[in-house]
């Protein structure tokens, strides 16, 4: 048996679950326009698992969303998690967030899933999964245009989900895409994932495990008038 806390901060999504194998005990998430994990994370911990009947000294494991994703949300995620780990002496699990995302959608045979969240401009990051949710493309940042993900025109129906599925949607019009902008991840869908790394002993090294940011973080700054 495996009791784990899933934290997921990789995009607006602040999402917290318990998790006792691959059952969820508690879910507590707010996908919030403005970034509020550094308020809501902790109190949404607490919140968990007071509402699992569950104390941090119950906990087998920590698994952390490690990205890509917003580079302030993956670096709140990362660092409480990692803070948990030291203090509990516990395991830290990573899991990639597009995989979780993917699980989001009930694939039929022939399909395929691609996660795309947002970046500037009309990039994204992405990566695609086939019916069984293996990776077929590895994780990109690209620039959308209407020659992108053109490997899988031939598939009976590819779903394009996340928040960089209106971006593709602008230019991308093939009649077996289906795009659904409304997919975020959460913590839900990380708990069979973190279940099936903790069965394997897949564990990251809480001292030097870093959030995967695919591209270096470009601090934004104001025009001066």
């Amino acid at each position: 048996m495996a009791i784990i806390l899933n934290l997921e901060t990789a995009t607006t999504n602040c999402s917290v679950s318990v998790s006792k194998n691959n059952e969820i005990l508690c879910l507590k998430e707010n996908n919030a326009a403005d970034y509020s994990h550094s308020e809501q994370l902790h109190l949404f911990i607490k919140e968990a698992l007071q509402e699992a009947s569950l104390s941090f000294s119950d906990l087998d494991a920590i698994a952390i969303s490690k990205g890509p994703g917003s580079y302030t949300g993956l670096r709140i995620g990362v660092s409480s998690a990692k803070g948990l780990c030291f203090s509990l002496d516990l395991p830290l699990i990573s899991i990639p967030t597009l995989e979780s995302m993917a699980h989001k959608v009930d694939l039929k045979e022939g399909e395929v899933v691609i996660p795309v969240l947002d970046a500037r401009r009309m990039e994204v990051y992405s990566c695609v999964f086939d019916h069984r949710y293996q990776e077929i493309r590895e994780t990109r940042a690209e620039i959308i245009d209407e020659n992108s993900f053109g490997d899988y025109f031939s598939f009976p129906k590819v779903h394009i989900i996340g928040s960089g599925a209106e971006k593709c949607q602008q230019v991308l019009h093939a009649p077996n895409y289906n795009f659904d902008t409304s997919v975020v991840p959460s913590a839900k869908e990380m708990a069979s994932l973190a279940y099936h790394k903790f069965l394997h002993k897949d564990f990251e090294d809480v001292a030097y495990f870093e959030p995967y940011y695919l591209k270096d973080f470009v601090l934004q700054t104001k025009k001066k008038s």
